[in-house]
């Protein structure tokens, strides 16, 4: 921790130095990595000022509170030596965690996809309840929100729904979103008002740059057909729908919602690789961490991670036993607490990682 916490301070003082070169202006890409870097390692320098000033204000207030000959000083000195002892702890585990290294994939943009489960209409029902309130949280962060694919039902559900969202720091706030997702309410279609439970799952795949993954064309299989619509209409005459079929993985991605071919092949391409990109990482992952599982769940898709109980207004979420009773405003995409608390869990574990 201490190596690195000089590493980043040395290059605190050189990035000082850099941004002040006014020729670096002329070349805005490089001007806002190296401002955007600025800023991380800033906030690393202040955290240390403020650990090594606390430091100091501790040192004399101890002092103080072992040699003050007044009774009435001596008393006030040790109340002050609580308070500071207890900001010194705080400003050091600031410290701590922005010493942890940010998971690079943290700023990617992401595709999420909700199918529904266990519990046919009802499920894909509440597929489009979790849809709208994704989709309300992104409005809220300013996010940009395309749908890609969707499978709707003749009640207003979702079968299967798949949408991009692109914006600042997208997948650190969604990335735990992936796993089973269960509900318990009376579903309007319900005369004898029973609780139904039902399930979705909903995974959430960082996007990859064609840079990022190499999709080579001979491992592609292209089908392309008429596309169909709910009760099996026909959505258009001509031949706009394309599956496309991964071969190595065995990945099948079909598109169908745009009226160009075109249009649906570039969808499905984007979501092909992602999803290889997410088995690519998927792995690479559980050779670091050793198949270990962090807190807040492994982002299984079959890990049942959260209940949203409507009767009791209640969410709770099982990895790490957070439950609130506002379930109407999350609905709504009032969510940031939940995420935010899933975040803390994770920063958490990866301290405890780093310290053993």
């Amino acid at each position: 921790m201490n190596e690195r916490l000089q590493s980043l301070l040395r290059r605190y003082g050189e990035l000082s130095l850099l941004i002040q070169d006014n020729e670096l202006v002329r070349d805005q890409q490089k001007y806002r990595e190296l401002m955007k870097e600025y800023a991380q390692v800033k906030a690393v320098a202040e955290a240390q000022e403020r650990v090594e000033a606390l430091e100091q204000r501790t040192g004399d207030a101890r002092a103080m509170a072992q040699d003050e000959k007044d009774p009435e000083m001596r008393e006030l000195a040790r109340e002050e030596l609580r308070d500071l002892e207890q900001q010194l702890d705080e400003a050091g585990e600031r410290l701590k965690f922005l010493l942890i290294p940010k998971d690079p994939l943290d700023e990617k943009n992401i595709i999420m996809e909700i199918r529904a489960g266990t519990g046919g209409d009802e499920a894909a029902l509440f597929a489009a309840d979790l849809y709208r309130m994704y989709a309300r949280f992104a409005e809220t962060r300013n996010w940009k929100f395309e749908i890609m694919s969707a499978s709707e039902t003749e009640l207003g559900g979702y079968k299967e729904i798949i949408f991009s969202i692109s914006g600042s720091n997208v997948y650190e706030n969604l990335r735990y979103e992936s796993g089973v997702h269960r509900v318990q309410r009376v579903p309007a279609t319900e005369a004898s008002g029973r609780i139904h439970t039902s399930a979705v799952t909903v995974a959430v795949l960082p996007e990859a740059d064609e840079t990022e993954i190499d999709i080579r064309t001979e491992d592609l299989r292209i089908d392309v057909m008429r596309a169909g619509g709910p009760g099996g209409q026909c959505v258009n005459t001509t031949d706009s729908a394309v599956r496309i079929t991964h071969l190595p993985t065995g990945i099948v991605v079909h598109c169908q919602d745009e009226k160009s071919q075109i249009k649906n092949k570039a969808k499905a391409m984007r979501i092909l690789r992602a999803r290889v990109y997410e088995l690519e990482e998927a792995k690479a992952a559980s050779k670091r961490a050793e198949a270990r599982k962090s807190q807040v769940g492994s982002g299984d898709r079959s890990e049942r991670i959260r209940t949203y109980n409507f009767p009791q207004n209640r969410l709770s979420d099982h990895r790490i036993n957070l439950t609130l009773y506002k379930l109407d405003l999350i609905m709504q995409g009032d969510v940031a607490e939940l995420f935010d608390a899933l975040k803390l869990s994770a920063r958490e574990e990866l301290l405890r990682a780093t310290a053993s």
